[in-house]
Protein backbone atom coordinates (compact mmCIF):
# COMPACT_ATOMS: atom_id res chain seq x y z
CA UNK A 1 0.00 0.00 0.00
CA UNK A 2 1.76 3.20 -0.89
CA UNK A 3 0.90 6.05 1.63
CA UNK A 4 0.78 9.94 -0.34
CA UNK A 5 1.49 13.27 0.32
CA UNK A 6 3.63 15.04 2.97
CA UNK A 7 1.65 15.40 6.19
CA UNK A 8 0.77 11.83 5.54
CA UNK A 9 4.58 10.10 5.45
CA UNK A 10 5.68 12.52 7.66
CA UNK A 11 2.94 11.10 10.57
CA UNK A 12 3.74 7.44 8.80
CA UNK A 13 7.54 7.89 9.75
CA UNK A 14 6.90 9.57 13.15
CA UNK A 15 4.56 6.49 14.15
CA UNK A 16 6.41 4.20 13.36
CA UNK A 17 5.24 2.35 10.08
CA UNK A 18 6.76 -0.20 8.52
CA UNK A 19 7.89 1.61 5.90
CA UNK A 20 9.73 -0.64 2.92
CA UNK A 21 10.74 2.48 0.86
CA UNK A 22 9.91 6.44 0.18
CA UNK A 23 10.04 7.49 -3.32
CA UNK A 24 10.57 11.46 -3.71
CA UNK A 25 10.99 13.81 -6.13
CA UNK A 26 14.35 14.14 -7.21
CA UNK A 27 14.29 18.16 -7.09
CA UNK A 28 14.00 18.03 -3.32
CA UNK A 29 17.32 15.76 -3.18
CA UNK A 30 19.38 19.19 -2.18
CA UNK A 31 16.99 20.66 0.33
CA UNK A 32 16.56 20.73 4.02
CA UNK A 33 13.95 18.29 4.05
CA UNK A 34 12.08 16.55 7.37
CA UNK A 35 10.99 13.96 5.82
CA UNK A 36 14.23 13.15 3.94
CA UNK A 37 16.13 13.73 8.16
CA UNK A 38 13.29 11.28 9.23
CA UNK A 39 13.72 8.77 6.74
CA UNK A 40 17.95 8.80 7.21
CA UNK A 41 17.41 8.86 10.87
CA UNK A 42 14.90 5.68 10.75
CA UNK A 43 17.20 4.01 7.98
CA UNK A 44 14.41 4.19 5.52
CA UNK A 45 15.66 3.61 1.64
CA UNK A 46 15.21 6.56 -0.07
CA UNK A 47 14.54 6.88 -4.34
CA UNK A 48 15.18 9.97 -5.90
CA UNK A 49 12.74 9.85 -8.95
CA UNK A 50 11.27 12.07 -11.86
CA UNK A 51 7.76 13.97 -10.80
CA UNK A 52 6.12 11.94 -13.96
CA UNK A 53 7.59 8.51 -12.41
CA UNK A 54 5.60 9.94 -8.91
CA UNK A 55 2.98 10.89 -11.08
CA UNK A 56 2.30 7.50 -12.43
CA UNK A 57 3.00 5.82 -9.35
CA UNK A 58 0.39 7.82 -7.23
CA UNK A 59 -3.08 6.31 -6.96
CA UNK A 60 -4.65 9.24 -5.65
CA UNK A 61 -3.01 12.08 -7.74
CA UNK A 62 -2.30 14.25 -4.56
CA UNK A 63 1.59 12.53 -3.73
CA UNK A 64 2.75 16.03 -3.34
CA UNK A 65 6.26 14.45 -4.07
CA UNK A 66 6.25 11.85 -1.41
CA UNK A 67 5.18 8.23 -1.69
CA UNK A 68 5.80 5.98 0.71
CA UNK A 69 5.60 2.23 0.30
CA UNK A 70 3.99 0.32 3.36
CA UNK A 71 2.88 -2.68 4.37
CA UNK A 72 -0.80 -3.25 4.29
CA UNK A 73 -2.69 -1.40 6.94
CA UNK A 74 -2.47 -3.42 10.38
CA UNK A 75 -5.88 -3.70 11.81
CA UNK A 76 -6.20 -4.11 15.57
CA UNK A 77 -8.77 -6.10 17.57
CA UNK A 78 -11.73 -4.45 19.82
CA UNK A 79 -9.61 -5.38 23.35
CA UNK A 80 -6.65 -3.02 21.38
CA UNK A 81 -9.58 -0.31 21.45
CA UNK A 82 -10.85 -0.98 25.15
CA UNK A 83 -7.23 -0.65 26.02
CA UNK A 84 -6.62 2.66 24.26
CA UNK A 85 -9.42 3.69 26.68
CA UNK A 86 -7.85 2.30 29.79
CA UNK A 87 -4.84 3.76 29.22
CA UNK A 88 -6.69 7.25 28.77
CA UNK A 89 -8.66 6.66 31.83
CA UNK A 90 -11.66 7.41 30.69
CA UNK A 91 -15.10 5.43 29.52
CA UNK A 92 -14.52 3.84 26.33
CA UNK A 93 -15.89 5.34 23.11
CA UNK A 94 -16.27 3.67 20.24
CA UNK A 95 -17.67 4.21 16.47
CA UNK A 96 -19.38 1.74 14.63
CA UNK A 97 -19.25 1.73 10.85
CA UNK A 98 -22.08 0.12 8.81
CA UNK A 99 -21.66 -0.80 5.40
CA UNK A 100 -19.92 3.13 4.81
CA UNK A 101 -18.49 2.57 1.00
CA UNK A 102 -17.09 6.20 0.26
CA UNK A 103 -13.40 6.30 1.16
CA UNK A 104 -13.71 9.88 1.52
CA UNK A 105 -16.48 9.70 3.96
CA UNK A 106 -14.84 6.81 5.81
CA UNK A 107 -11.11 8.94 5.68
CA UNK A 108 -13.24 12.14 7.02
CA UNK A 109 -14.53 10.16 9.56
CA UNK A 110 -11.10 8.46 11.35
CA UNK A 111 -9.95 12.00 10.90
CA UNK A 112 -12.45 13.27 13.15
CA UNK A 113 -12.74 10.49 15.39
CA UNK A 114 -8.64 11.29 15.91
CA UNK A 115 -9.46 14.95 16.75
CA UNK A 116 -12.22 14.31 18.88
CA UNK A 117 -10.31 11.69 21.24
CA UNK A 118 -12.47 8.52 20.06
CA UNK A 119 -10.71 5.09 20.97
CA UNK A 120 -11.30 3.44 18.15
CA UNK A 121 -13.47 2.67 15.09
CA UNK A 122 -15.19 -0.92 14.41
CA UNK A 123 -15.88 -1.80 10.34
CA UNK A 124 -17.15 -5.03 8.89
CA UNK A 125 -14.43 -6.54 6.60
CA UNK A 126 -16.94 -7.15 3.47
CA UNK A 127 -19.61 -4.42 1.89
CA UNK A 128 -17.85 -1.64 3.53
CA UNK A 129 -14.85 0.56 2.80
CA UNK A 130 -11.65 -1.11 3.84
CA UNK A 131 -8.36 1.03 4.55
CA UNK A 132 -6.90 2.01 1.67
CA UNK A 133 -4.77 4.99 -0.35
CA UNK A 134 -7.44 7.01 -0.39
CA UNK A 135 -8.66 6.74 3.02
CA UNK A 136 -5.41 7.40 4.26
CA UNK A 137 -4.69 10.28 2.13
CA UNK A 138 -8.41 11.81 3.24
CA UNK A 139 -7.49 10.96 7.01
CA UNK A 140 -4.71 13.92 6.81
CA UNK A 141 -2.46 11.38 8.75
CA UNK A 142 -4.82 10.60 11.66
CA UNK A 143 -4.94 7.09 10.67
CA UNK A 144 -1.88 6.49 12.24
CA UNK A 145 -3.46 7.39 15.87
CA UNK A 146 -7.00 5.74 16.00
CA UNK A 147 -7.19 2.15 16.48
CA UNK A 148 -9.39 0.49 13.38
CA UNK A 149 -10.98 -3.06 14.38
CA UNK A 150 -11.97 -5.10 11.66
CA UNK A 151 -14.76 -7.89 12.38
CA UNK A 152 -16.84 -10.53 10.32
CA UNK A 153 -20.21 -9.71 12.02
CA UNK A 154 -21.27 -6.41 13.67
CA UNK A 155 -23.63 -7.51 15.46
CA UNK A 156 -20.93 -9.82 17.30
CA UNK A 157 -18.70 -6.76 17.89
CA UNK A 158 -22.13 -4.94 19.60
CA UNK A 159 -22.32 -7.88 21.92
CA UNK A 160 -19.01 -7.82 22.95
CA UNK A 161 -19.13 -3.99 23.78
CA UNK A 162 -22.37 -4.70 25.36
CA UNK A 163 -20.66 -7.12 27.89
CA UNK A 164 -17.94 -4.99 28.03
CA UNK A 165 -20.24 -1.72 29.41
CA UNK A 166 -20.92 0.39 26.53
CA UNK A 167 -24.58 1.67 26.04
CA UNK A 168 -25.06 0.75 22.01
CA UNK A 169 -26.51 4.16 20.43
CA UNK A 170 -27.65 4.58 16.45
CA UNK A 171 -27.71 7.37 14.94
CA UNK A 172 -30.11 7.69 12.48
CA UNK A 173 -33.49 9.33 11.51
CA UNK A 174 -36.67 8.69 13.66
CA UNK A 175 -35.06 8.85 17.24
CA UNK A 176 -34.74 10.69 20.11
CA UNK A 177 -33.22 14.35 19.88
CA UNK A 178 -29.19 13.81 20.03
CA UNK A 179 -29.01 16.86 22.46
CA UNK A 180 -31.82 15.60 25.06
CA UNK A 181 -29.87 12.23 25.83
CA UNK A 182 -27.15 11.54 28.15
CA UNK A 183 -24.54 10.45 25.97
CA UNK A 184 -21.94 10.66 29.15
CA UNK A 185 -20.97 7.31 30.07
CA UNK A 186 -19.04 4.11 28.08
CA UNK A 187 -20.88 4.53 24.42
CA UNK A 188 -20.57 4.00 21.23
CA UNK A 189 -22.38 5.34 18.69
CA UNK A 190 -23.21 2.92 15.24
CA UNK A 191 -23.33 4.73 11.92
CA UNK A 192 -25.21 3.54 8.65
CA UNK A 193 -24.18 3.34 5.20
CA UNK A 194 -24.80 6.56 3.14
CA UNK A 195 -27.80 5.05 1.21
CA UNK A 196 -29.39 2.77 3.27
CA UNK A 197 -28.44 3.49 7.14
CA UNK A 198 -28.38 1.37 9.60
CA UNK A 199 -29.64 -2.32 9.00
CA UNK A 200 -32.75 -3.16 10.73
CA UNK A 201 -30.99 -6.25 12.29
CA UNK A 202 -28.62 -3.72 14.01
CA UNK A 203 -30.88 -1.13 14.79
CA UNK A 204 -33.44 -2.97 17.09
CA UNK A 205 -30.59 -4.98 18.85
CA UNK A 206 -28.70 -1.31 19.95
CA UNK A 207 -29.90 0.76 22.68
CA UNK A 208 -31.20 3.20 21.06
CA UNK A 209 -31.56 5.81 17.93
CA UNK A 210 -30.35 9.28 18.40
CA UNK A 211 -31.16 11.74 16.32
CA UNK A 212 -30.23 15.29 14.79
CA UNK A 213 -32.39 17.61 14.52
CA UNK A 214 -32.90 18.93 10.53
CA UNK A 215 -35.02 22.22 10.22
CA UNK A 216 -34.01 22.62 6.62
CA UNK A 217 -35.90 20.98 3.65
CA UNK A 218 -33.23 18.11 3.13
CA UNK A 219 -33.92 15.31 5.20
CA UNK A 220 -30.37 13.79 5.40
CA UNK A 221 -26.99 14.93 5.74
CA UNK A 222 -23.30 13.12 4.61
CA UNK A 223 -22.33 10.34 6.68
CA UNK A 224 -19.21 11.88 7.52
CA UNK A 225 -20.50 14.85 8.71
CA UNK A 226 -23.42 13.07 10.86
CA UNK A 227 -20.83 11.55 12.79
CA UNK A 228 -18.62 14.45 13.25
CA UNK A 229 -21.67 16.61 14.76
CA UNK A 230 -22.65 13.24 17.12
CA UNK A 231 -18.94 12.46 17.85
CA UNK A 232 -18.46 16.23 18.94
CA UNK A 233 -21.94 16.42 21.01
CA UNK A 234 -20.21 13.05 23.15
CA UNK A 235 -17.42 15.16 23.46
CA UNK A 236 -19.46 18.14 24.31
CA UNK A 237 -21.10 16.26 27.10
CA UNK A 238 -18.19 14.52 28.36
CA UNK A 239 -16.59 17.59 28.94
CA UNK A 240 -19.30 19.78 31.00
CA UNK A 241 -20.85 16.60 33.18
Amino acid sequence: MYIEGRNQVVEAIKHETTINKLFIDKNFATRKDEIISLAHKNHIRIDFLPKKVLDGMSITSHHQGYIAETIDFEYSTIDDILEVAQKREHDPFVVLLDGIVDPHNFGAIIRTCECAGVDGIIIPSIRACQVNETVVRTSTGAIANMKIARVTNLKEAVDELKEKGLWIYVCETGGEDIYKQNLTGPIALLVGSEGFGVKQSLRTYCDGIITLPLKGTVNSLNASVATAISVYEVLRQREHK
